[in-house]
């Protein structure tokens, strides 16, 4: 709000907002992670998509992996997952080309955090706390950062070593505005962050396997990459409405599919409130579109996408739908191809527990090892001439890989959602993008933007959206309403996160949703976990209409979400 106040444009606002929170929530997400976001500017309203994801290591094959190293998944933790970083070049790159901020200016409120100290929200110390031994014995770099004085800090903390390296960054270069962003871009992946991202990789550490491994990153790996902008995938998801997602190195599109599959089903709210079979529908959807995201979502081509998404496929997949719970992981075959899973993917693994206790519904459970199944941040952002964007930050983990000392953060982990087989369309394999879980939104209403929406929580992110959806756009409630409405999700399709488990039939449920809701549900062969009135969703989404009036609305199930209007 300070960088609106002060004449910046939502560009401005919203990467000054992603340097801060890589400080004040370093367990959602960190400067060694990654940022997509999907935008429209003042001057165009067609969606486009910033990739700020960055791309598995040359050295990264399967075969070395799995086969090298003994390992059936890539592991959650640790070194061998590490990507890329590509939060770095991914604000930049939005800030050169749709900013007005120096890149000074645009740090300044996340160095000041670091350097001179932040209040720590709820989560940070309990995060801390459950890997402090874990960071004691195997990452004692990460034991120096955060643990000051061998104790878990309860109230502030600083983070010298990190703004230091921002310090740097910003004395890369000279000239103008432009000049100078290029030049601490290039200080990060041609330059002494590289260099010393490279010289940390090639020393062993402990990852959740259980053993100690190296990284695969290189010098030359982070000088190859660097943030690209494609178009947005832009769906007419019928009266009137259209959703703009990230494509399918995403699992952006399942929010398209989920959107699709509701056609023509039972969408109907009371008083705020969808009822058991608008669940049962959007349960059973999710199943489908989340199996489609199993079989043909990755960076690789080609994906027929504009098949997934489309009425006709949606048509032919709505009819599996009946009145019962499906336990089956059911891929369909657009364009008459047939769909193949990975191999742990095709029947239950590990399960993932009980729905709330498990990671990824908003804050992540954290094992002693630093396993996390994942969580993120997200920001909105909308000015008054009309530039609208979504960004999903996130990677980079405090308690998923070690500090590397030098740099004052660690790297993140979104390799672990390759699979360890070749020829699918998310297998590993050297400078190919993660299909990552992160999935901005922008809402069109006859072909302008509207809204802009999205959530943390791993999986559960489009089905969150999902609610959130339908509430504002047939339950007629506004955006606060349509957040804080009842929400739900599946767990019964194999998760991004290791160790990939699933729930056939699992439903995660608020019980706002109705007693009567929860019971039509089991009756119709769901395995429903009742996660208490306000636990699901962290929903935050901005808007604009007709005239000069803007919206924005923002979850309070976290406890740290805000909403604010200037």
């Amino acid at each position: 709000m300070a960088v609106l106040a002060r004449g910046g444009n939502a560009f401005d606002a919203a990467v000054a907002a992603g340097f801060v929170l890589q400080v004040v929530e370093p367990h959602l997400c960190g400067p060694g992670g990654e940022v997509p976001a999907v935008f429209v500017t003042a001057s165009d309203p067609v969606p486009r998509v910033l990739c700020g994801q960055g791309v598995a290591p040359a050295a990264a094959t399967v075969e070395r992996i799995r086969d090298g190293y003994g390992l059936p998944i890539v592991p959650g933790t640790g070194l061998l997952a590490a990507t890329v970083p590509g939060a770095w070049d991914g604000w930049l790159t939005l800030l050169r080309d749709h900013g007005t901020s120096t890149l000074d200016q645009a740090l300044a409120p996340a160095l000041g955090y670091a350097a001179g100290g932040f209040p720590l929200v709820p989560r940070i110390p309990p995060t801390i706390g459950a890997v402090a031994e874990h960071f004691r014995t195997h990452w004692p770099s990460s034991a120096r950062t955060w643990l000051r004085g061998d104790a878990v800090p309860t109230r502030t903390h600083r983070l010298p070593a990190l703004a230091a390296t921002w310090q740097r960054l910003l004395a890369a270069g000279s000239g103008g505005r432009e000049a100078r962003i290029d030049a601490a871009r290039d200080a990060w992946y041609r330059g002494f962050v590289a260099e010393e991202i490279a010289a940390f990789c090639a020393t062993p550490v402990r990852d959740e396997s259980g053993h100690d491994h190296p990284g695969l990153l290189t010098a030359d790996d982070l000088a190859g990459w660097s943030a690209t902008y494609e178009d947005a995938l832009t769906v007419d998801v019928g009266d009137g409405w259209s959703v703009a997602k990230p494509g399918a190195w995403s699992q952006g599109p399942v929010l398209a599919q989920l959107l699709q599959l509701m056609r023509g089903g039972e969408v109907r709210f009371t008083d705020g409130v969808a009822t058991a079979g608008t669940v049962h529908h959007a349960v059973e959807a999710a199943k489908l579109a989340f199996a489609d995201r199993e079989a043909w979502y990755g960076d690789s081509a080609p994906v027929p996408l504009d098949a997934l998404v489309s009425p006709s496929y949606a048509a032919a997949r709505r009819a599996l739908i009946g009145a019962d719970a499906s336990l089956e992981l059911r891929p369909g075959a657009p364009d008459g191809r047939a769909p193949r899973l990975a191999g742990r993917a095709a029947t239950p693994g590990a399960r993932r527990g009980d729905g709330v206790s498990a990671p990824g519904l908003g804050e992540p459970t954290v094992s002693r090892s630093g396993a996390v199944r994942g969580d993120t941040v997200h920001i909105d952002v909308v000015d008054a001439a009309g530039n609208m964007v979504s960004a999903t930050p996130s990677g980079g983990w405090l308690q998923s890989s070690p500090t590397i000392p030098a740099l004052g953060f660690c790297l993140g982990t979104r390799a672990q959602m390759f699979w360890l087989e070749h020829d699918l369309p998310s297998s590993l394999a050297p400078g190919r993008r993660p299909r990552t879980t992160l999935s901005p939104s922008l809402g069109l209403r006859d072909g302008e933007p509207r809204i802009a929406f999205g959530t943390p929580g791993g999986d559960q992110q489009d089905q969150w959206q999902l609610c959130f959806w339908l509430a504002h756009t047939a339950g007629g409630l506004d955006l606060q309403a349509a957040i804080d409405a009842p929400a739900w999700h599946s767990t019964a399709f194999p998760s991004s996160f290791a160790p990939r488990g699933w729930d056939p039939g699992g439903v995660v449920v608020e019980s706002r949703l109705g007693a009567a809701t929860l019971d039509e549900l089991r009756r119709r062969g769901h395995f429903v976990v009742d996660a208490g009135p306000w636990a699901l969703g962290r929903m935050c989404a901005v808007g604009r209409g007709e005239g000069p009036l803007l919206r924005a609305a923002a979850d309070t199930r976290s406890g740290v979400g805000a909403a604010a209007a200037f």
